[in-house]
């Protein structure tokens, strides 16, 4: 498996046999998508930074709401959460999406704007591979970005949704979140690749630089 960040809360995660985007963002955030090309993408909410369809090619299946999905042999579970702390009613709706692809278990967390319950941790169960929102600005402090991981305990957290200097708003940089973790000297890559059997232990944060098409 290939993992790609195209900014913001959107990667590319190429499998063996289907491609999946997470989050496509509308380029007015600095970012740009260059149009790929997928088989699936699964949005968070419908907010232009996580739900733009017209920038992703090939008429993927698009996956909006909770539930259960199976497309091409690839497993997905919506799980239904908030994108404040007062149940949705400063910002609606999130969901939380757990993909099994490969024989990886991934969680991208979208706009999560509250901490994990019980029964939450429980709904999303054993992962691989954690999709951790650490820019603050409408979404999770983080604090509760860090006890997610606690929480989890993913064998590989890649930060998302921060402070770059492609997208400059109010939002923290990925610094503050890796200073939490007691992360230093810690070098961006350009990608990851990742297969079940080279999965870490304890757990990594891999930052990954925005790939501009």
């Amino acid at each position: 498996m290939e993992i790609t960040w195209l900014g913001h809360s959107c990667f590319l995660i190429k499998g063996k046999e289907k491609t999946i985007i997470t989050d496509p963002c509308h380029p007015d955030l600095g970012y740009r998508l260059g149009e790929p090309e997928a088989d699936i993408v699964t949005m968070s909410h419908f907010h232009p930074g996580h739900s733009y369809i017209e920038g992703v090619a090939n008429e993927p299946k698009q996956i909006k709401r909770p539930g259960e999905y199976e497309i091409g042999g690839i497993f997905i579970t919506g799980v239904a959460t908030f994108h404040d702390d007062k149940k949705g009613e400063l910002k609606g709706k999130n969901t939380i999406y757990v993909i099994e692809i490969d024989g990886i278990t991934l969680c991208h967390l979208g706009d999560l704007g509250h901490p994990l319950g019980p029964q939450l941790v429980e709904e999303i169960g054993d992962i691989d591979i954690l999709f951790l929102p650490t820019g603050e600005v409408s979404t999770i402090p983080v604090d509760t970005a860090v006890e997610i991981v606690r929480q989890l305990e993913p064998p590989i957290v890649i930060p998302m949704h921060y402070k770059t200097e492609a997208f400059n708003g109010e939002f923290s940089p990925v610094d503050k979140f890796l200073d939490k973790m007691r992360i230093r000297e810690l070098e961006a890559k350009p990608k990851l690749s990742i297969t079940s059997s080279s999965l870490p232990t304890p757990t990594q944060t891999v930052v990954l630089n925005y790939s501009k098409p």
